[in-house]
């Protein structure tokens, strides 16, 4: 299966890469990034990527700096909407499957305290949350061979491109640096590892499961509290981790107070999938912050 790949070079695309080459390469993957292609060049995306052969395209970029995207919506409204409908249409004019990865923060979760499933109904509080929604639903209306992948709070070796890193590393380091953190302990969402992820992805395409909304994300909840606790403790750090109120630590962007998936769905198609402390642990070997 001829797969391409946009955003590879981030925490997800390079753990496709990763992962898809220790199971012995099941998918062909042609990695198409920035350098090759600029993704707003909407004349130059249709041009490049119907001059290819592929059976799958999947789309790993986004626009994901949530505060930034509150500021610049219309550029948001291009990347995350927009790009994702054409990519879509692309894939379908070539009877392409079309797997596009969105975000748990389709969800503000202000009623509810119980994992959210595909079926449950978006209602985003910020402008990122808002245009993945709008990509979401252009996907779909433009490829009926759509997988839509939920993902969310990721971490993965290569660290989120633009954002210096990721959660993990960035506690380590102020926890190393400072001996206390202050983390909000009021908003509830699903640790995920791009690793878990990539894995699922590759199972997904290779088992030819269908179309439609899927959560891909490891099992069990965390506060932001809750998981930095854990990634101090794991990675033998002294540092105290106090909890705090989100209105101690205003964003410019709102944050959903729960957003926590549920992948049922996930796991009654390719098996259950590992809870995040399991995979926090991997991944903390990995970067050899434990022995």
């Amino acid at each position: 299966m001829k797969i391409l790949l946009l955003g590879p070079n981030g925490q997800l695309g390079t753990d496709l890469v990763r992962v898809n080459e220790a199971a012995g390469a099941p998918l062909d993957i042609v990695a198409v990034d920035r350098a090759r292609l600029e993704l707003t060049d909407f004349d130059r995306v249709r041009e490049v990527l119907g001059s290819l052969d592929f059976d799958a395209l999947v789309n790993c970029s986004s626009y994901h700096k949530t505060d930034e995207v509150e500021a610049n919506a219309q550029t948001g409204v291009t990347i995350n909407a927009h790009l994702v409908g054409l990519l879509a249409e692309i894939s379908a004019a070539k009877k392409a499957r079309f797997v596009h990865v969105s975000t748990d923060y389709v969800f503000g979760g202000q009623d509810k305290r119980a994992p959210l499933d595909e079926t449950d109904a978006r209602a985003p509080v910020n402008v990122y949350g808002a245009t993945k929604a709008m990509g979401e639903d252009l996907a779909r209306l433009a490829c009926d061979d759509t997988l839509v992948l939920r993902v969310a709070s990721l971490f993965g070796v290569a660290g989120a491109s633009g954002k210096g890193g990721n959660f993990v590393e960035t506690m380590l380091r102020f926890g190393r640096e400072r001996g206390k953190l202050k983390v909000v302990a009021d908003q509830h969402m699903s640790p995920t590892s791009t690793k878990d992820i990539a894995r699922a992805i590759v199972a997904m395409l290779g088992q030819g499961v269908g179309p439609g909304i899927w959560h891909v994300v490891n099992s069990d909840a965390a506060t932001w509290h809750e998981f930095a606790a854990e990634i101090i403790a794991r990675a033998g750090v002294a540092a105290d981790v106090e909890p705090i109120p989100s209105s101690e630590f205003p964003t410019p962007a709102r944050r959903p107070a729960y957003s926590v998936l549920s992948n049922a769905k996930l796991g009654s198609a390719i098996g259950a999938q590992r809870p995040w402390r399991e995979a926090l642990d991997e991944y903390l070997r990995e970067k050899g912050h434990v022995g």
